[in-house]
């Protein structure tokens, strides 16, 4: 079961303290390799300056802990990397309760939690804890140890590149900056990679970009040095986040909201939960800001599980492999953006080969006269929807003569799958049998 194998990659490396650079992420990226060989690491400089933006320093820790009035160790970094404000200068000294809780981040309403917090861009440190732990804190002198680095480096992506038939390309991309949390964004490195391996798997038709790199500053960067092919080439992307719990679908559009992702994307989920939450353009919260910026305009849309922010577990400890992300909730994520990549792939132009109907029982064994009229029966005097009648030959006939009369020349299968109200992989064997028997042909987009 995919699900249970993208489970466990997401065991292997929830662990690591990733960043928006930094060892963690080189790590993971050296384990995503074994799964998808083509991964190629790329590094740019720090100081590197990607349009208004500049890549940080570098930033690596060895360890990181408080110590109480009470000699006894807590906030310990080797136990939960959230412990520590992401990006935390180097500083050793004695501190009272009454300044280090200047220091403290914990949430009163998930007492349980620790919080997910960082310092970027302005030169800090601060260690996060639960407010459980807080309620502990007795007055005295505490001990604050960080042994970070923070120096001229690089920041560190992952790229995998597949060329297909046509140099058009299918775009995904993740990002790796987030540590130790499941559902943002373990599983979208996870369900990433695994897409990787599959499309890696035999020639396509579309070629494929996928991206693996830190959120904001990453995507900045490498839209920095390739935008210009991207805007040529891509023809749809997806972003991939928050794709590992199994409470809900999600879609949040692109910028315009009438690229052919959209399309895509508004089609797989009404035929995967007809419940999903749709979000507007107004709720960004990842990296189609960047995708989709002025003077960028990339058809990406994010096709998600729950969005982030909108669980209550978003950016805390408790957002883990045993609260939120489950091996069902991986294979709905990963098993929604295939049939998206495979929509497309499959997506043509049938165009009927003569005018009028076509006489199909030239081309196709059907009932009796006597059944075939006893199923139209049925379906005119009991059963309101055609669709129905799906185990009938009476419902294959009527999905055939229903693409034949849309197959205009105009119409792509897509909006044939969406006249007939029918999931578009629905189509694919019927429009293969129909080009077979040469009643259609197909338009390659």
């Amino acid at each position: 079961m995919i699900g249970k194998k993208i489970y466990n990659l997401c065991k292997i490396i929830f662990p690591y303290n990733r960043s928006l650079t930094g060892n963690g992420n080189r790590t993971t990226l050296n384990i995503l390799k074994k799964y998808c060989p083509k991964l190629k690491t790329k590094e740019v400089p720090s100081g590197t300056k990607v349009f208004d933006w500049v890549i940080p320093k570098e930033w690596n820790v060895k360890e990181a802990w408080i110590k109480g009035p009470d000699n006894k160790k807590f906030a310990d970094f080797s136990k939960n990397n959230l412990h520590l404000v992401g990006y935390s200068k180097k500083i050793k000294k004695k501190i009272s309760l009454k300044n280090l809780e200047k220091k403290l981040y914990y949430l009163k309403k998930e007492p349980r939690a620790i919080p997910y917090v960082t310092s970027y861009y302005k030169e800090d440190w601060g260690f996060c804890i639960s407010y459980k732990m807080r309620k502990k804190l007795r007055h005295g002198q505490y001990t604050i140890n960080i042994d970070s680095e923070l120096k001229k480096g690089h920041l560190t992506y992952g790229e995998i590149l597949i060329p297909g038939k046509i140099k058009k390309e299918i775009f995904l991309s993740t990002y790796i900056c987030h540590p130790s949390m499941a559902n943002n964004e373990t599983s979208g490195i996870c369900v990433t990679i695994f897409l990787a391996k599959w499309l890696s798997s035999k020639k396509r038709k579309f070629s494929y970009r996928i991206v693996f790199l830190p959120e904001t500053i990453g995507s900045i960067t490498y839209l920095n040095k390739y935008h210009k092919i991207m805007k040529k080439n891509i023809i749809a992307g997806f972003n991939v986040t928050c794709v590992g719990d199994n409470r809900s679908y999600s879609y949040l559009p692109s910028r315009s909201g009438s690229t052919i992702a959209d399309k895509v994307g508004l089609h797989v989920l009404k035929w995967t939960d007809k419940n999903f939450k749709k979000y507007s353009w107004l709720d960004r919260v990842s990296d189609e800001r960047q995708y989709c910026s002025p003077g960028i305009d990339l058809p990406v849309v994010s096709i998600i599980r729950t969005k982030p922010g909108a669980y209550k577990e978003y950016h805390t400890s408790l957002d883990n492999l045993n609260n939120v992300v489950s091996s069902k909730g991986l294979e709905g994520g990963y098993n929604v953006i295939k049939n998206a990549i495979e929509a497309l792939e499959n997506n043509c132009i049938p165009t009927t080969n003569f005018c009028c109907e076509p006489h199909i029982s030239k081309y196709f064994a059907i009932n009796t006269a006597k059944e075939y009229q006893r199923e139209r029966n049925l379906y005119k005097s009991i059963i309101p929807k055609w669709t129905d009648l799906k185990n009938s030959k009476y419902y294959k006939i009527r999905v055939m003569l229903n693409i034949a009369s849309c197959s205009d020349g105009k119409n792509t299968l897509l909006d044939i799958a969406e006249k007939c109200n029918l999931p578009i992989w629905d189509l694919y064997p019927i429009v293969d049998e129909l080009k077979n028997k040469r009643i259609i042909k197909i338009i390659k987009l």
